[in-house]
């Protein structure tokens, strides 16, 4: 039975899901669901959700009616980073951490991080340039948002002079985050100032064929 995703393509959460079952080339269902974006748009712009969040069934296995959530032939798990760890670990943790408890924990404490320090502000980016109608929108917060990632960046950018990639060496689950919202700040073109090790790492995680799961720029840019 083919593993199911309950989320959508626009959420960055979900996208950790998404990016990682392409990495470890698995099958899978999506079944959209969401409580603020649907076909037409986010609700904030009078669209209609895809929904199922709020259902019974679905707060049965996700109580906090949030995605994503999955279920592997009967085990049901939510939490993107929780998720991410738990198929690599299952699928491959060669390729996930290289089968390495140390290797594990570095990349589990970025991707602890990323869900702290660069989701909030990627959320506030995301609505105030996409999701919220243009008169609700504040250049004010845009602006603070966004120096707000490029100090986190800037984190990033250190580490990187030191490793090739987030967590050591070699490309491990703790990646999947990082390139995700990378991504999505390359495609808002937002100023910042030049950070060469970034730019570097930015080019090796595109290169990667799994990329290509969430490269597109609608996935990023919907409103």
């Amino acid at each position: 039975m083919a593993l199911k995703l309950w989320g959508r393509p626009t959420s960055a959460r979900t996208q950790k899901a998404i990016l990682a079952l392409a990495e470890l080339g698995m099958d899978y269902e999506l079944i959209l669901a969401s409580g603020t974006m649907g076909t037409g748009g986010h609700v904030s712009k009078g669209h209609a959700p895809y929904g199922v969040v709020d259902t019974d069934a679905y707060r049965a296995m996700n109580p906090n009616g949030t995605v994503p959530t999955i279920d592997d032939d009967g085990f049901v798990l939510w939490e993107s980073n929780a998720i991410v760890a738990y198929l690599g670990m299952a699928y491959d943790p060669a390729l996930f951490y290289g089968n390495d408890t140390r290797t594990f924990a570095s990349a589990s404490r970025w991707m602890a991080w990323e869900n702290n320090q660069l989701i909030p502000p990627m959320h506030e980016l995301v609505m105030q340039l996409v999701r919220l109608p243009e008169a609700e929108r504040d250049a004010a917060i845009t602006d603070a948002a966004n120096q707000k990632l490029i100090g986190e960046f800037k984190i990033v950018e250190a580490q990187l002079g030191r490793t090739d990639y987030i967590a050591g060496d070699r490309w491990t689950m703790g990646d999947i985050p990082l390139a995700i919202n990378l991504h999505r700040w390359h495609l808002f073109d937002m100023p910042g100032p030049e950070m060469p090790n970034l730019a570097r790492y930015y080019a090796q995680v595109k290169a990667r064929p799994a990329f290509e799961a969430i490269a597109d720029p609608a996935m990023h840019l919907s409103g």
